[in-house]
């Protein structure tokens, strides 16, 4: 049985997705970025401009630091670059 969210945990929510999103775009030394929740399949997008830049090595090097300290729930975490 799925527990209703309050008010103040939606906002506790959205705080540490922008947290999060903030955090990875500073280690990537992002110029903008944006994110996406799909609801559906539980994923959180984040576009970061200038992502482009690094090899998938060096994405996972920076990346997974941030995301194994990461207190959210999602199915999947997917950086792309910031169109």
């Amino acid at each position: 049985m799925e527990t209703e969210l309050t008010p103040e945990d939606l906002d506790r929510f959205h705080a540490d997705v922008n947290d999060l999103v903030s955090r990875l775009a500073t280690v990537f030394k992002a110029s903008a970025q944006s994110h996406h929740i799909d609801d559906a399949t539980d994923t959180l997008y984040v576009s970061l401009k200038g992502l482009e830049a690094f090899t998938n090595e060096e994405i996972e090097a920076l990346a997974i630091p941030i995301l194994d300290d990461l207190d959210l729930d999602f199915e999947d975490i997917i950086l792309l670059p910031f169109d």
